[in-house]
């Protein structure tokens, strides 16, 4: 993290505790419109968002269940779906589309419909790389296009990834709004101070909810907790490489899984960093 526990001022981003509080909280939701907007740059103007229900099942009992990191809606009813991945996994992307079709499906009416929909967006804030081709290209913007004309063909459906290992800005080189989101994102859990770059109102309110020492007792452990939790699998998935796995992806998210069950982490925490579902986890 480049501080120690005992130093660190400021909630590492990556963790589930800091990431929820800070982006999927309504007393804090004036920092998720903020960095949407940056995000869309123009192309879409959020003025408020309306958080909605994560846990989605199937419309039946033995269908699988969709647990989103955060959930909302803005005031022209459009669908936003903002996940948090830690770790590559074999299917990211198809777990990425699968979990985008139930904003999706819930759009649909009882009786007469024209099967009009809303724009449905899913943001993906990944701590690693899948596309190891080009260093500079890491805000991945994603729709159905047509192949022969490469223009967009269906343009309610956007998909938008982040590969925040390569965001390599330095506090002198932020321009926009986003770089400076994204040098936030990155760097909070090493930095002990707001930085000169990040002076607007937005990342004022930024640092005063992510400092440590302002959490009450519950917040404070359910941060080391969370933190934990991160330490925990990052260790598991670095011993994991350092063994040279030669197996499968998917078996190599078992093994990990595994050896995540034997120190007593939950399915759901597991199942959130190796791709598996907690079906397979319980199993284990």
């Amino acid at each position: 993290m480049g501080t120690s526990a005992l130093q660190e001022r400021y909630v590492n981003f990556y963790t589930d505790f800091a990431f929820k509080k800070l982006f999927g909280t309504e007393v804090n939701k004036e920092l998720l419109i903020s960095f949407l907007n940056s995000l869309f740059d123009g192309k879409e103007v959020i003025k408020d968002l309306k958080y909605l229900n994560g846990e989605h099942l199937g419309q039946a009992a033995s269908d699988r269940k969709a647990v989103f990191d955060v959930y909302c809606e803005n005031e022209k009813g459009e669908k936003f779906l903002i996940e948090m991945q830690k770790t590559d996994q074999e299917y990211f992307k198809d777990r990425s589309i699968f979990y985008s079709t139930f904003p999706i499906q819930e759009q649909a009416q009882r009786g007469r419909w024209s099967f009009e929909l809303k724009r449905v967006y899913t943001i993906g804030i990944l701590n690693f790389v899948f596309e190891e081709n080009d260093e500079d290209y890491m805000h991945h913007e994603v729709k159905l296009i047509d192949v022969a004309t490469q223009k967009v063909f269906f343009d309610k459906l956007t998909y938008v990834y982040l590969e925040m290992p390569k965001f390599k800005k330095t506090e002198h080189e932020l321009v926009t709004l986003l770089d400076k989101w994204l040098y936030a994102i990155k760097n909070l859990a090493t930095l002990m101070e707001r930085p000169a770059a990040l002076q607007e109102a937005v990342f004022k309110r930024l640092f005063e909810q992510a400092e440590i020492a302002a959490f009450n007792r519950e917040e404070l452990y359910d941060y080391r907790e969370s933190q934990k939790d991160f330490w925990d699998i990052n260790n598991v998935i670095d011993t994991a490489e350092k063994k040279g796995v030669e197996k499968g992806r998917k078996e190599q998210a078992l093994e990990i899984a595994r050896d995540m069950k034997k120190d007593g982490l939950s399915p759901t925490v597991i199942a959130r960093y190796t791709g598996l579902f907690e079906e397979e986890v319980n199993k284990l």
